[in-house]
Formats: structure tokens, C-alpha cells, sequence
């Protein structure tokens, strides 16, 4: 048992390692608008998914990060383009 939990306490490092030494690939991000409710949301494109259900509609270009992404979404709401 002790050797089980030696092997996964190394490997667990190994990987946390590696994962700080790799180079981190920032995922742009956007605000959507969704139809009929007002609603805006910050999207992350890194999700290999899209939004559900499709009736939405991007409201801003590619943002490099998501305080960058909250800041567009407080304007647009200082605006009146979105309620929440």
C-alpha cells in the first residue's frame, strides 16, 4: 500500500512539474449576447464546445483574458446592451 501511494505522491509531482514548465496557451475569450433575455455571458473559446442553445450572438472581438472579457461586459451593460 505504501508503495502504491509513493508511486501516485511522485507522479503527482512529476505532472504538477510539468504542467508549471510547459508553456501555458492563453484561450481567447468573448462576451455573447443572448436572444430575447438581454443576458450577456463571458464565453471561453478553449471549451471545445459551443454555447446551448445557439441563440446567441458574439458582441466582441477575441479577448486575451477573462478580466479583460469583465470589463467589456461592464461597458456593455453601462450601455444597456445587457441586464446581467
Amino acid at each position: 500500500m505504501r508503495r502504491v501511494f509513493a508511486l501516485c505522491a511522485a507522479s503527482s509531482l512529476a505532472l504538477s512539474a510539468l504542467a508549471v514548465t510547459s508553456s501555458a496557451q492563453a484561450a481567447p475569450f468573448h462576451v455573447i449576447h443572448w436572444s430575447g433575455t438581454n443576458i450577456c455571458q463571458v464565453w471561453d473559446n478553449g471549451i471545445p464546445t459551443k454555447p446551448w442553445p445557439s441563440d446567441y450572438k458574439a458582441v466582441s472581438k477575441k479577448l486575451p483574458t477573462f478580466d479583460a472579457a469583465l470589463k467589456v461586459k461592464a461597458g456593455l451593460m453601462k450601455k444597456g446592451v445587457c441586464k446581467l
